[in-house]
C-alpha cells in the first residue's frame, strides 16, 4: 500500500511539474507579471560578468553569498540550450533532487510519506516563480544537509556551511544539531568549509564580498511584513511610493527607514530567542533537528524585510523534511505554510500589480499570507519550546498499599451488597 502511494506522488509530481515548465517556458502563459523575465535579464547578465572571472560588484541587485556565482552559472552545464531554458531546466533537476531524496529517506516505511506529498503539492501551490529563481537548488542541498544529520553529521555541516554561502539561510539549521558529539562534528566541519570555501572565492573572484553593503541599503519591500504600516498608510493619507529599487519593489518615502530598522530588530530578537532556546533545551527526539530548522527559517522569514515568494520554498522544503517524521510537532504550522504558498502565487504573480497599488484586493491577500506566516510562527516556536525546554510534570503517584503485618492472620475479603 505504502509503494503504491509512494508510485502515485511520482507521477503527481511529474504532471505538476510539467505543468510549471510549461508555465516558465510560456506555452502556458499565466496572468499578472511574468516570472521568467529576471533570468533573462539580470541573471543572464551576471551570467555574462561571471563568466569573466569577477563578481558584479557595480551591480546593486548583486545582493548574494559568494557561492550563488555556482547557481548562476549553472546553465553553462548544458550548453546545448540558451541561458534562459537551460536554467529552467537546472532548477527542474534540483526539485528532481529534493523528491529523490524524500523518496530515499522514507524507504522501507520507516519514515512517513507524508514528507513526500508535502513537496509534490507544495511546489506547485507556489507557482513558476520556483523555477525562475535558484532558490530550488538552495532548498534541494539544505534538504540533503538536513537528512544527514542523524547519520552523517560532517556530511550535513558541510552541506550547511556550502548552502549558507548561497543564500545564508541554511546555516539556521545547525541550530537543532543534538547536543555533544553531533554538534562539535558539524559546527566545526561546517566552520572549516565555509572559511575554506569564503577564502578560495575572495581571493580568486574580486568583489566577493560587494553583496554585504548591497543588502544592509536595503528598504522594506512591498510583500514583507513591514510592508502592511504603507499599504494601509496610502489609505489614511501616507505620501509615499512604490518602486524598484535594490532588485525588488520597495516602499520609498517617509517612516521607510524606521520601519525597516524594527524589522531588523525584529529579525535580532528572533536570533536571540533561537540561541535561548538552544541554550535551555534539555530533551532532543529525532525529530528535533528538522523541527528546530523549520522553526528557525520561518521565524526569519516572518521577520525579514524581504519576503519575496520564492522564499516560500525554503519552508516547503524544510516542511517536507519535517513531516518524514512521524513525531514531528509541527504538522499545524505545516500546513498554515501550504495555504501561504498558494497566497503567495495570487499576489505574486498573478495578483502583483494590485499588491503595489495597495488596493483593497492585494492588501487583503498580503495580510492573509502574512499573517497566516506569523501565526504559522508563534505556534511553531511554541511547540518547540514547550517539547524541548518546558520541565515535564510528575505524573501523580497513588499510595502505596500497606504492607501487611507477616504475624498478623490472613484477613477475609469483605463482601459488598450490590443494591439497586
Amino acid at each position: 500500500m505504502a509503494g503504491a502511494g509512494l508510485r502515485l506522488s511520482v507521477a503527481v509530481w511529474a504532471v505538476t511539474r510539467v505543468v510549471l515548465l510549461l508555465c516558465v517556458f510560456r506555452v502556458w502563459v499565466l496572468p499578472g507579471s511574468d516570472v521568467s523575465v529576471d533570468i533573462e535579464v539580470i541573471y543572464q547578465g551576471w551570467y555574462g560578468v561571471l563568466r569573466t572571472g569577477t563578481f558584479p560588484y557595480d551591480d546593486v541587485t548583486w545582493q548574494y553569498p559568494p557561492a550563488a556565482a555556482l547557481a548562476v552559472l549553472a546553465p553553462a552545464l548544458l550548453p546545448f540550450l540558451e541561458y534562459a531554458p537551460a536554467f529552467f531546466v537546472v532548477c527542474f533537476l534540483a526539485d528532481a533532487v529534493v523528491l529523490a531524496l524524500l523518496l530515499y529517506a522514507v524507504r522501507g516505511g520507516r519514515r512517513s510519506a507524508k514528507g513526500v506529498w508535502v513537496w509534490v503539492v507544495g511546489v506547485p501551490l507556489l507557482g513558476p516563480i520556483v523555477y525562475a529563481r535558484y532558490d530550488v537548488m538552495v532548498t534541494a542541498v539544505a534538504v540533503a544537509g538536513l537528512l544527514a544529520v542523524a547519520r552523517r553529521t560532517r556530511a550535513a555541516g558541510a552541506l550547511m556551511a556550502f548552502g549558507a554561502l548561497l543564500k545564508v539561510w541554511p546555516v539556521l539549521l545547525l541550530v537543532g544539531t543534538p547536543r555533544g558529539r553531533s554538534t562539535r562534528s558539524a559546527w566545526s566541519t561546517a566552520l572549516v568549509t565555509a572559511v575554506t570555501l569564503g577564502l578560495l572565492f575572495a581571493v580568486t573572484m574580486p568583489g566577493a564580498l560587494a553583496f554585504l553593503t548591497f543588502q544592509r541599503d536595503r528598504g522594506t519591500e512591498v510583500e514583507s511584513l513591514g510592508s502592511l504600516v504603507f499599504h494601509l498608510g496610502r489609505h489614511f493619507g501616507w505620501h509615499g511610493h512604490a518602486r524598484l529599487n535594490y532588485g525588488s519593489v520597495e516602499f520609498l518615502g517617509p517612516y521607510v527607514r524606521t520601519v525597516s530598522r524594527l524589522a531588523l530588530g525584529l529579525s535580532v530578537l528572533a536570533f536571540g530567542w533561537l540561541l535561548v532556546w538552544r541554550l535551555r533545551a534539555r530533551r532532543f527526539a529525532d525529530h528535533t533537528p528538522y523541527d528546530a530548522a523549520f522553526a528557525a527559517v520561518l521565524l526569519f522569514t516572518t521577520t525579514s524585510r524581504v519576503i519575496s515568494p520564492q522564499y516560500v520554498v525554503w519552508l516547503i522544503g524544510l516542511a517536507a523534511v519535517c513531516m518524514t517524521m512521524r513525531t514531528t510537532r509541527q504538522g499545524l504550522p505545516i500546513a498554515l505554510v501550504l495555504v501561504a504558498a498558494s497566497l503567495t502565487q495570487l499576489e505574486f504573480p498573478l495578483w502583483f500589480s494590485h499588491v503595489v497599488a495597495s488596493d483593497k484586493l492585494g492588501v487583503a491577500t498580503l495580510t492573509l499570507r502574512n499573517g497566516l506566516l506569523v501565526v504559522a510562527t508563534l505556534i511553531s516556536c511554541a511547540r518547540l519550546w514547550r517539547e524541548t525546554v518546558r520541565e515535564e510534570e510528575p505524573a501523580e503517584l497513588s499510595p502505596a498499599p500497606p504492607v501487611p503485618d507477616p504475624g498478623s492472620p490472613p484477613r477475609a475479603p469483605v463482601l459488598k451488597r450490590r443494591t439497586g
